[in-house]
């Protein structure tokens, strides 16, 4: 089963949904890896779709992190959709939140990005 689905194509972005309710060790190195395979397929920036995964362990911070880089590396961007509070919360506590952007759904990304 992939963990990513893509769920919308525009121009600029891809949003892709996480497909699982607990993001911990036992999935992060696929996560990593279709992640960075996305990422290489597209190249264009990612935004992810986190609405359904209501816990995150630090081992799957690190495949989002990772990640992160690599779209970076490739003049991309990815971001964060839909963060349940609890998993927004531990972002914010661990100042993730100042690394990746965060919105609350694809409009909201959309404005902050127009700004």
């Amino acid at each position: 089963m992939n963990m990513l689905e893509i769920i919308k194509e525009q121009s600029g972005y891809i949003i892709a949904k996480v497909n699982i309710t607990e993001a911990n060790l036992n999935h992060s190195d696929q996560f990593k890896t279709e992640l960075v395979s996305l990422l290489n397929k597209e190249q264009k920036n990612v935004w992810l779709s986190l609405e359904q995964v209501a816990y995150v362990d630090s081992s799957f911070l690190g495949a989002l992190v990772a990640g992160l880089k690599h779209a970076l590396g490739s003049g991309n961007d990815l971001m964060l959709l839909g963060l349940q509070k609890d998993v927004y919360d531990l972002l914010k506590l661990i100042r993730l939140d100042q690394v990746f952007k965060i919105y609350a759904d694809e409009q909201t990304a959309k404005a902050a990005l127009t700004q």
